[in-house]
């Protein structure tokens, strides 16, 4: 079982940024496609990004386009997920998830196997 683990989340200002951090101890998650995914309180879970594990591909959900980057950090084994320009709206519970796709990466949760805990995201206006 692969475990997960997020970091990264806080208070920031509307506009502002964070980096969000996923990781398995004591592992790397090269083989894996991650996603990152936000619920708020009372809504379903959405996708927000993801990457793929063949060629580091990325796919974004269209609101966030152009102001949030996926990648991965090989150096610290780590996936990142950096959100620039905050939304009030986009404040939440953000969760990276795993899932053994041989190519390209999705925005809906059934293909991912494995879940992170969260790490809470505010966005003050």
């Amino acid at each position: 079982q692969l475990q997960l683990v997020e970091s990264g989340g806080g208070l920031v200002q509307s506009g502002g940024s964070l980096r969000l951090s996923c990781a398995t101890p004591g592992g790397t998650l090269n083989d894996y496609a991650i996603g990152w995914f936000r619920q708020a309180p009372g809504k379903k879970r959405e996708g927000v990004a993801c990457i793929s594990s063949s060629d580091n591909s990325t796919w974004y959900d269209d609101s966030v386009k152009g102001r949030f980057t996926v990648g991965r950090d090989n150096a610290k084994n780590v996936v990142y997920l950096q959100m620039n320009k905050l939304k009030p709206e986009e404040e939440g519970l953000y969760y990276c998830a795993s899932g053994a796709l041989v190519t390209g990466c999705v925005l809906y949760v059934s293909p991912y196997d494995y879940w992170g805990q969260g790490t809470q995201v505010t966005v003050a206006s």
